[in-house]
């Protein structure tokens, strides 16, 4: 359901409230895409180094007819489209996020048709997309099957189950596998007594410090772990 597919900065510039209310059309997936990339722009805030945060939770009132209409396209897969389109925006203006993000629907019977309001919030998690920032020892990265996690909390469990910070779709992989915790003396990951163990560079561990580059295996998938610091792994987290 490639939704995304139709965007066109023309649609941009045209829906907003007022021509919602003029036209009383439906509101169209574009029309909420649009909405969310300005969300980002706007609330965009700029740190030390030029570094912007944006909001990661995002919550899109509705009035019922098109709060009835997502339903009917599926919630659920056009939450995942517009992360996905939230994702892309914000690595192409190197925003950066403090959690993982969501966005999802919310019915309000005072709405017309085609009238929408949008509401973010800045919602600290345990790991945030991955964006053009480089990996730091403060706040590394893990690469999944080329998925890339920000680890932005002290402690990250990586499992199976719907609990864990980061899920890995594995049936090798216990509900919670392995947790990496930032510490003092340097990153530890440390096995949560999996089925199948945890292992580092090949070595089984029951904890161990991690170093720039290293591999852990869960089930059978790898996890590779960096933090920046060996300029010769050949690493560019902007690619």
């Amino acid at each position: 359901m490639a939704f995304l597919d139709r965007f066109e900065k023309g649609v941009e510039r045209a829906v907003n409230g007022a021509f919602a209310r003029a036209s009383r059309s439906e509101v169209k997936p574009v029309d909420l895409a649009s909405a969310l990339r300005r969300e980002l722009d706007e609330k965009a805030a700029v740190l030390a180094r030029g570094r912007a945060v944006v909001p990661n939770e995002f919550v899109i009132e509705l009035s019922p007819q098109d709060f009835d209409r997502i339903l009917d396209w599926g919630a659920e897969a056009m939450g995942e489209e517009l992360q996905e389109g939230v994702a892309q925006h914000a690595a192409s203006q190197r925003y950066a996020f403090v959690g993982p993000v969501s966005v999802t629907f919310e019915e309000d019977p005072a709405l017309e048709v085609g009238v929408f309001h949008v509401r973010s919030e800045t919602v600290r998690g345990a790991v945030a997309p991955a964006g053009p920032s480089s990996a730091t020892s403060r706040h590394p990265i893990v690469d999944i099957d080329g998925q890339r996690y920000l680890l932005t909390g002290p402690v990250t469990v990586i499992g199976r189950g719907s609990d864990a910070d980061i899920i890995v779709e594995d049936t090798g992989v216990s509900r919670r596998h392995v947790e990496i915790r930032l510490t003092p003396d340097g990153p530890v990951a440390t096995d949560l007594g999996s089925t199948n163990g945890t292992f580092v560079e090949g070595h089984r561990i029951t904890n161990a410090l991690l170093l720039d580059g290293n591999t852990l295996t869960v089930g059978r998938t790898a996890v590779v772990f960096w933090t920046g610091e060996s300029a010769d792994l050949g690493f560019d987290p902007e690619n």
